[in-house]
């Protein structure tokens, strides 16, 4: 598969993630079940953070320090998120 046409699906693939995410709290499911609506969120959120990560950031052909060590970025970003969640509550 030609560079273009990688770079085009996996925007088309982030593109729909991210539209999943705004039906997500577009449709109502915020008030209905705040955990399910966070964690369908930070699931989302987080596929998207690997692919970007893997791909736009060429992680994919880093060596595994590199992939560790950014993956451990990523638990501390949700364990922050999640924090925060609690204070908003």
């Amino acid at each position: 598969m030609s560079r273009a046409k990688l770079y085009t699906v996996i925007y088309v693939v982030l593109f729909v993630l991210a539209t999943v995410q705004v039906v997500v709290e577009q449709a109502g499911y915020l008030e209905e079940s705040y955990w399910m609506a966070f964690w369908a969120i930070m699931v989302l959120s987080a596929v998207k953070a690997v692919v970007v990560a893997g791909w736009y950031q060429h992680l994919r052909w880093e060596p595994r320090s590199v992939t560790t060590l950014m993956l451990l970025g990523l638990l501390g970003a949700v364990a922050l998120t999640v924090a925060a969640s609690y204070s908003i509550l």
